[in-house]
């Protein structure tokens, strides 16, 4: 009922905006007066961003100030309240793509402050005046197959230019040419340094598709005095830190999760993960225009399973049968099913990704022959990126690592030579980077029978290694090089025993994994057995 009443009529969901906007305007803004803001979405037929005699007004349409959602009237019109410091967005339907900025930024919204942002280290929102006559938002049709693939990103977080440079040569370069749809970025876009996001995205921006932003802890405005100017310098550059699109029959919607907090006493500023009132009543209405059957993904920096407030957004997510979520933020990559264990009621376990980082352990370690950081992460997988495959309601996941070939998905770890007494006693390890509690992993020696391997949470040893190699080398070698951080267990080992019947000799390991979504990887490792 709650959703034929807001798709009933412009004027109907006007009232809905009134009755419903006061806790936004009373909790952060309550000293901003409203005005209201209009505007069209329009096809935009000739690509000039302009609504010219003769183009076409799009009816039903989802417009946000943040709060609340209205949908377009029949000639594409729409009305909504905003206060001296808002983004008015578009919620791209399916079929349309927005403009695009020289750096492939989705130009979706318009920020109104008309004061500008507040004087901060890194710039904000230049003055933007009153308030147009008409806030118009420019769609231009396009293809949108049911079947295809995006790009995730995980923090890239340089410090300078010269991490910059390592993103392009580590990761943009092999990358060139991809087939994606659209690519994001979950988060940490910089590393405290916001100077370093617009030569990171003119970097990006050779790939040539569309890519969307999700803000991280280190992409905030650190002398801000409130949340409500932490974000200044990501909205200049990207828009909304929290904002939904439509791509073929999948529902995006991008979260902010970090809450920054100002201690009065000391005036120091802390993040924690979390989300306030008015971005979990946006989060609700724009699920309430979304049929329970389209596939949902949530997109955020800090992992859903770490944020203070994550039984509200449970709630609104755990009957839907077809909903997953993303992540960055960690420096690892790993699988979580959300269950009853963290709070979750619904009748399925939700599927929760931690995504691989393309900084690795920030940039970290010994640089290799290119002069860039081997930057293993603390789980033992290298650095990369993921490419989702959507399909109507099913999607895959695929771990992508840099500077390896497409198909490295897993370490072996087996000693080079093994004593025939010995056999039955030697462990072999095997780091499956993507592994999760619903992969199978299997060993056999030559054409010998499959044995299962166990499941185990312990520090991966060529990390363990590599720390304590580069530890000692730095003592000697001091700024040489960012140290790689602690070592951690990782959650995605698997070990198992060798054969006791090996003959002497020389062995091909193989172990394939068949992960969740039924694909095969496979790695192989040699051994010499001797007498």
């Amino acid at each position: 009922m709650r959703r034929e009443w807001i798709i009933s009529g412009l004027t109907v969901a006007l009232l809905a905006c009134c009755v419903i906007v006061g806790d936004r305007f009373n909790s952060s803004v309550a000293s901003s007066p409203t005005v209201t803001a209009r505007g069209v979405v329009f096809h935009d037929e000739n690509g000039n961003r302009q609504f010219d005699v003769g183009e076409t007004p799009l009816p039903n349409v989802r417009v946000s100030n943040g709060v609340d959602i209205v949908l377009t009237a029949d000639d594409g019109r729409y009305e909504l309240p905003v206060t001296d410091d808002t983004a008015i967005f578009v919620i791209k339907p399916s079929g349309y793509r927005t403009p695009l900025s020289d750096d492939m930024l989705p130009q979706f919204y318009y920020i109104h402050k008309p004061e500008g942002s507040p004087e901060l280290k890194f710039p904000g929102v230049a003055p933007t005046g009153e308030l147009p006559p008409s806030v118009d938002f420019p769609l231009t049709a396009q293809d949108e197959p049911e079947q295809f693939q995006a790009i995730f990103f995980g923090d890239p977080q340089p410090r300078n230019q010269k991490e910059v440079d390592y993103i392009a040569h580590d990761v943009i370069e092999e990358m060139i040419g991809i087939d994606a749809a659209f690519g994001v970025t979950l988060g940490d876009i910089a590393f405290d340094d916001l100077g370093t996001m617009e030569p990171l995205n003119r970097t990006i921006a050779l790939l040539g598709i569309p890519w969307y932003n999700v803000i991280g802890n280190h992409d905030i405005n650190y002398d801000a005095r409130n949340r409500r100017h932490a974000n200044e310098s990501f909205e200049r550059i990207y828009g909304p830190s929290y904002y939904s699109f439509d791509y073929g029959p999948t529902h995006f919607l991008v979260l902010d999760d970090i809450k920054w907090k100002v201690d009065e006493a000391s005036g120091k500023g802390s993040y924690t993960g979390g989300f306030d009132a008015d971005q979990i009543a946006f989060i609700k209405r724009d699920l309430e225009l979304i049929p329970e059957d389209q596939l949902v993904v949530l997109m955020m920096h800090i992992p859903l399973i770490d944020v203070e407030d994550r039984q509200e957004v449970y709630r609104l997510i755990e009957n839907r049968p077809f909903c997953m979520s993303i992540s960055g933020h960690e420096h690892i990559q790993e699988h979580h099913f959300i269950t009853e264990k963290d709070g979750w009621r619904g009748p399925q376990p939700h599927h929760h990704i931690i995504n691989v980082t393309a900084c690795g352990s920030w940039w970290g370690g010994a640089p290799d022959e290119r002069g860039i950081p081997h930057t293993l992460m603390r789980d033992g997988a290298p650095n990369g990126y993921s490419l989702l495959v959507f399909d109507g309601h099913d999607y895959r996941f695929e771990f992508v690592p840099v500077g390896r070939p497409r198909d490295y998905q897993m370490q072996i770890y087996a000693p080079e030579v093994v004593a025939t007494g010995k056999l039955a006693e030697t462990e072999i390890l095997v780091n499956v980077f993507s592994g999760s509690a619903r992969s199978t992993v299997e060993l056999r020696i030559g054409d010998g029978e499959w044995i299962t391997l166990t499941k185990r949470e312990i520090p991966d040893p060529a990390y363990e290694a590599i720390v304590a190699r580069e530890t000692e080398l730095l003592e000697l070698k001091k700024g040489a090089w960012t140290a790689l951080p602690k070592v951690i267990n990782s959650s995605h080992i698997w070990s198992g025993m060798l054969p006791s019947e090996l003959s002497a000799g020389t062995h091909a390991i193989e172990v394939r994994e068949t992960d969740m979504f039924g694909a095969v990887h496979r790695a192989r490792r040699v051994i010499r057995v001797t007498e």
